[in-house]
């Protein structure tokens, strides 16, 4: 949990950074009116929802919409990552202690057999 929650603050600071340089770059003229609405637009881009409502125009913003939007599929594919690799993690330690619990369980039985056996030789008389 604590890893998706870093990435998500990773995130939140790129599209903050990546926002306020596209408003520097594309301005008011381009759709870019405020730092804030230019956070959108990258919320919106690297997420690869891409509504449309506003794209940049110059050349130079749009390769910084570029590099977001490849960095759009490490949204999809990192939070994914970590998932699976504490999923099996935590069906690794589920085996291990597993088989921990059986392997006290065979000894605890075989021990007690042998109780057992010893008991039936004691009471059993005298052939």
């Amino acid at each position: 949990m604590r890893k998706i929650l870093v990435f998500l603050f990773f995130i939140i600071i790129v599209c903050t950074i990546v926002g306020s340089v596209m408003y520097v770059i594309e301005g008011p003229e381009n759709g870019f009116t405020s730092i804030p609405r230019s956070v959108y637009w990258a919320v919106v881009t690297i997420t690869t929802v891409g509504y449309g409502d506003i794209s940049p125009n110059t050349g130079l913003g749009q390769f910084l919409a570029m590099m977001l939007m490849v960095m759009g599929y490490g949204v999809i594919a990192v939070p994914t990552g970590l998932v699976v690799a504490d999923v099996a993690n935590a069906n690794r330690r589920k085996d291990s202690t597993y088989k921990q619990v059986n392997l006290r369980l065979d000894r605890s039985h075989h021990h007690h057999e042998d109780d057992i056996v010893e008991q039936d030789g004691k009471d059993k008389p005298p052939s």
